[in-house]
């Protein structure tokens, strides 16, 4: 195929897959990630300056929630053309609350650029970002950015690399300082021996590489050598070179560039959004380097039944095949949703199967419809071009749709298909919400639909024990952008404490008597029982036993006793929780001819359990759950203390298989982990990750029950 990429007021139009490059840029906050996007749409024309596309607005931020906390909050793409190759940049947030967004843009990513700042250098979340990587086989590559910042120490960031990061990860250029001999002005390609001078600002102008460039390279050079054709296909090469024969460039470069592609080489390029330092060995890098779609496999496609099919390729002319990565309600166009197509081609006008998996559990239901794509669109940041197709291996915007959610598949509504889901981390942090008025309510629950549907690191509970409505986020900052969000929607809403479901149960046998008599308007209410109460083994539920002689309380009425005695169960006995693990007997009674009824005996069956609670020493039950945290190796003892402080039982540790982390198991009460997941990354520096299951419910240390009946 000869077509290549196409620029036009619409922004640039692709026809050849392999005339593609989706990367996604990740790493901590404060790296420089948005900035480095920034800079390169600057580099390449694509915008007039490093910042804006229209006045005072940036490339990759057009959210209120962003602006307000003065970072990335969610995943944007920015596409430039560099030697007739589209890159679609794809900028994530590097702070871990937002951690649905980061795994949308590795989804859509056929590559890693990993984006380190030489003075902050390199983070636990990074690292084991880059294990992440590792483990699904994503070709990466690292960015040393903010060279210009007084702090900045290229050579220990370019350690500190190699060190997180592990083999073959080494520099491809090396800085070169300018006439201060403080400051990086130019670069030296290790293997092309390019040497390029940005003095006078970007572009750089290239020179002659003199042999006094060669001595502060020698080492790096034979290492990286070295390492190029460790990597090499062609087993001569080391003989060659052993017998000290030059290699040429030309059989290098391809070798490394292959390399780079098969996700065994990371090479590492220092750059500097803020002087043009490295900005176009970056771009060359990511077209040469970093594979096409045409190289990378596609996720699992089976049909929507789940009946597993052929793999499928990237072939413009496939059946269509493309999954929406990320949905968002934009302030002006309505709902936005960011789709990489990886078969076939999406064009407007085009009716569409919409498929997806659905999580029930947050708020997801499986759902399948067919839908007409009415536009689509090139997307810079918050901007979108209309365009006139998308192909395989190319990313692209629809707008409007009225079913799409995160995760779902497009695909010919003749032939519907339906992709693997990524995975998606557990929300941990729990938030309840409340409207402030009845007028709010339901802009509320319309609100919180769709930002669940966008997002699925969120989960929607309505707890039915403490009837709150809850909101389960990755974090405090996820909490105050979806919070932002909704009140920019125009609802009114207020936070309150999170409430535990918690249980009460009778500490010993006890027994009841229950005397309803009443005389009201020439209409009497007359109903008498006695019960005995005792406590079972934990999970036994309720029982109701009959052991009523004589007939001392009508056969009609028995279940009235028990159906009075369920009410008074589930409304609680002296907290408001509800009351498990009883067996009541109704021993005794009596009834009266006329003026007996279902609700008296009710009434009766419900005083008589309240005045066997008044001796029974009611006890309180917590939910205690069975918690597995991740953490690196340095912080074992520091998680484990801690979870004896939370009143958990520490059940061991295991090493989880790489050498550095290990699992930490413990039972802990659940009223101790409503803000565990905000105290876990402050206590392991963002590096430590937990899952919690219910285990079951167990009595609560008297002095904390106390204070709750208080």
């Amino acid at each position: 195929m000869a077509q290549k990429v196409q620029e036009n007021a619409a922004g640039p139009v692709v026809t050849d897959p392999g005339r593609v490059r989706n990367v996604v840029l990740v790493g901590h906050s404060g790296a420089g990630k948005t900035t480095l996007v920034e800079a390169l749409l600057a580099a390449t024309g694509t915008i007039a300056r490093a910042g804006s596309v229209t006045e005072g607005t940036t490339v990759t931020d057009d959210d209120p929630a962003a602006q307000r906390q003065q970072r990335s909050v969610a995943l944007s793409c920015a596409p430039v053309v560099h030697g007739g190759v589209k890159i679609n940049l794809l900028d994530t947030p590097g702070y871990a609350d937002f951690v649905g967004e980061l795994r949308a843009g590795l989804r859509a990513a056929d590559a890693a650029l990993f984006v380190v700042s030489a003075v902050d250098g390199v983070d636990d979340a990074t690292a084991a970002l880059w294990e992440e990587c590792a483990a699904v086989g994503m070709p990466r590559a690292v960015a040393i950015t903010r060279l210009d910042h007084p702090r900045a120490d290229y050579e220990q960031t370019l350690q500190d690399c190699q060190d997180a990061f592990g083999e073959n990860v080494m520099p491809i250029y090396q800085p070169m300082l300018g006439d201060d001999g403080a400051s990086i002005a130019g670069l030296i390609g290790l293997v092309t021996l390019r040497v390029l001078d940005y003095s006078a600002g970007y572009p750089p102008r290239e020179s002659e590489f003199e042999q006094a460039h060669l001595m502060p390279i020698k080492d790096d050079r034979d290492l990286l050598i070295e390492a190029i054709i460790a990597e090499s296909e062609d087993e001569g090469l080391m003989d060659t070179y052993v017998a000290g024969e030059l290699i040429s460039t030309a059989t290098l470069v391809p070798d490394l560039e292959k390399a780079v592609a098969r996700g065994t080489f990371y090479p590492v390029i220092p750059v500097c959004a803020g002087t043009g330092v490295g900005l176009d060995a970056l771009l060359d890098g990511l077209v040469s380097g970093a594979p096409s779609p045409l190289e990378h496999d596609l996720p699992v496609v089976t049909g929507v039944d789940g009946e597993p099919l052929p793999p499928l390729a990237c072939d413009p002319d496939g059946p269509l095949v493309a999954e929406v990565v990320k949905t968002t309600i934009d302030r002006h166009v309505g709902r936005v949703s960011l789709v990489r197509v990886f078969s076939g081609t999406l064009r407007p006008e085009l009716t569409v199967h919409v498929s997806g998996h659905g999580m029930a559990e947050r708020g997801h239901p499986d759902h399948d419809a067919d839908e007409r794509i009415a536009h689509v669109y090139s997307p810079l940041g918050a901007q979108l071009h209309e365009v006139a197709s998308c192909v395989a291996g190319d990313i692209c915007a629809i707008t409007k749709s009225g079913s799409a959610e995160t995760g779902d598949t497009l695909s010919g509504k003749d032939q519907p298909l339906l992709m693997q889901p990524w995975s998606m981390p557990e929300p941990l942090l729990p938030i309840a919400v409340v409207a402030k008025s009845r007028s709010d309510e339901d802009a509320l629950a319309k609100n919180l639909a769709r930002l669940v549907a966008g997002d699925p690191t969120l989960r929607l509970d309505r707890n039915p024990d403490t009837h709150q409505l809850v909101l389960w986020c990755m974090g405090e900052s996820h909490a105050e952008v979806v919070l932002d969000r909704l009140r920019a929607g125009g609802v009114d809403l207020d936070t309150e404490p999170v409430k535990v479901a918690l249980r009460e149960t009778f500490g010993a046998a006890a027994k009841g008597h229950g005397r309803h008599v009443k005389q009201s308007g020439g209409h009497g209410q007359y109903a008498v029982c006695d019960i005995a109460v005792e406590p079972l083994p934990r999970g036994s539920g309720f029982e109701f036993v009959d052991k009523v002689v004589g007939g001392a309380v009508p056969h009609n009425y028995i279940p009235s006793v028990e159906k009075g005695v369920r009410a008074q169960l589930d409304r609680g006995l002296v907290a408001g929780y509800q009351v498990v693990d009883v067996r009541v007997t109704l021993t005794d009674g009596k009834a009266h001819s006329v003026d007996s009824s279902d609700a008296a005996f009710q009434t009766a069956g419900s005083l008589a359990l309240r005045e066997a609670a008044e001796q029974g020493g009611m006890t309180l039950l917590e939910p205690v759950d069975e918690v597995e945290v991740r953490v690196p190796d340095a912080y074992v003892g520091a998680v484990m203390s801690d979870l004896s402080g939370r009143r958990g039982r520490p059940m061991g540790s295991d090493a989880d298989g790489d050498g550095a982390h290990s699992v930490v198991r413990a039972e802990v009460p659940a009223i101790e982990l409503v803000r565990y997941a905000v105290e876990l990354r402050a206590l392991t520096s963002g590096s430590g990750t937990f899952t919690r299951t219910y285990a079951r419910h167990e009595p609560m240390p008297t002095h904390l029950a106390e204070k709750i009946k208080a």
